[in-house]
């Protein structure tokens, strides 16, 4: 026994009394055409006109039971009888299943009418139009803070947080540090941006030379290292003086200046750091081994475990809290990102390119499984249920059939039975 169907609804009953009723006026058809013939016979001898009518009732008889006879055999045996080629639905049941799953899969799930009844929806417009509503965006931030803790939680006791950690660190072991370094040097470089740097370290050490304990500790230093007799002539307040004044005026200088020859060393000093990162081979190695040392230190594990134990403690304690700040934040970016849908028709038939390629690919990807399971669940459905719902479906319609057999049988013995009479008149 297959597995069985939905049971019958309402509507599912109705139909049944519809159907019911058909079957009893086509079968009370035929009971009355036979009886109309046997009438007709008995009668004929006492008129001519008593003949048409019982080559009409015989000929509607017949072709009202053969229509019957066509309409049992789709489904069962005629009276139960083992007439070949009867019981076709039932004998046929996987052939059936198979090959319905074989033209669904073929027909309905292949990739040319999936792709064009997926252009057909503009999936990016029912994005922005569901995220440009605030109401349904507030609610989409509530749903995934609610997320947040137990997201949280699963990821400590699942051990996902060491499984990232150790990726993390073995993506960075991966690295090549030198030539990485050389690469952000060189977009820092682009533009003269590194000047900057020489500006902001020229203006330091400017200000280093006005601070009054530094110039104390500098005195004090030219002083140790003068002869004592220049100390009495305050020697060293003029050395520090001068080279106080010299160096402020180079600065200056360098500052004010955009060709200054401190800027060309410098230029120069940079962009052979850059070469040697990129193509010196003992840097390369040094620059590993600095990344190894500083990777393998305690600190930085503490580092990352105490930035992961803070970043959770705030989501925890953000995502409890009414006003929540990232709550807040990630409504204002959905909304935002549904404003922005909005107004770029470009994004949006990117988007709709790229959710048809997708949907397109999966569906061709899973439609041989589609295809086995139509068929794998029609074979098990229970065969009687089965005819049962197939009868109630078209089943007034196959009833139908039985009257206009019977009326076009009956038309067509009245017809054959005029030819009769009129060919034995001209013989």
């Amino acid at each position: 026994m297959g597995e069985q169907l939905t049971e019958f609804s309402d509507r599912d009953r109705q139909r049944a009394r519809e159907l019911r009723r058909v079957k009893a006026a086509a079968t009370g058809l035929l009971v009355f055409t036979a009886a109309l013939f046997v009438l007709a016979r008995h009668h004929e001898p006492q008129h001519w006109a008593w003949g048409y009518v019982a080559a009409f009732a015989a000929a509607a008889t017949v072709g009202g039971l053969a229509d019957w006879y066509a309409i049992v055999a789709l489904f069962r045996r005629p009276l139960g009888l083992p007439i070949p080629h009867t019981a076709i639905v039932p004998r046929n049941h996987h052939r059936i299943a198979e090959t319905l799953g074989e033209f669904i899969e073929t027909n309905f799930l292949a990739r040319e009418p999936v792709e064009a009844r997926l252009r057909e929806v503009d999936f990016a417009a029912l994005v922005s139009e569901w995220l440009s509503d605030r109401e349904r965006s507030a609610a989409l931030a509530g749903f995934v803070m609610r997320l947040v803790p137990q997201a949280l939680t699963s990821i400590d006791q699942s051990g996902l947080k060491g499984f990232l950690g150790r990726r993390v660190m073995a993506e960075l072991e991966r690295i090549e540090l030198a030539p990485l370094a050389a690469g952000l040097l060189s977009a820092v470089t682009e533009k003269n941006r590194h000047h900057r740097l020489l500006d902001e370290l020229l203006g330091a050490l400017e200000k280093v030379l006005s601070n009054e304990e530094t110039l104390a500790a500098l005195r004090e230093k030219i002083r140790q290292e003068l002869p004592a007799l220049f100390n009495l002539y305050r020697a060293d307040a003029y050395l520090l003086r001068k080279i106080v004044a010299s160096t402020t005026a180079f600065i200056q200088e360098a500052r004010a200046d955009a060709s200054h020859p401190l800027r060309r060393e410098f230029d120069n000093f940079v962009s052979g750091f850059i070469e040697r990162l990129r193509h010196s081979p003992s840097f390369a190695r040094r620059a590993e081994s600095l990344k190894r040392d500083m990777l393998a230190r305690p600190e930085i594990a503490a580092v990352a475990e105490g930035a992961w134990e803070s970043l959770r403690s705030f989501l925890e304690q953000d995502a409890r809290a009414s006003d929540s700040q990232v709550r807040r934040q990630l409504e204002a970016m959905l909304v935002d990102v549904g404003s922005q849908l909005a107004r770029e028709p470009a994004i949006r038939a990117e988007i709709n390119r790229g959710m048809v390629q997708v949907l397109s690919e999966f569906v061709e990807s899973q439609k041989s499984g589609v295809g086995r399971f139509i068929a794998d669940q029609v074979k098990s459905w229970d065969i009687d249920m089965l005819i049962g719902r197939i009868e109630l479906t078209v089943g007034r319609d196959l009833q139908y059939i039985r009257f206009n057999g019977a009326m076009i049988g009956g038309l067509a013995g009245l017809a054959l039975h005029v030819l009769e009479q009129g060919l034995k008149l001209h013989l």
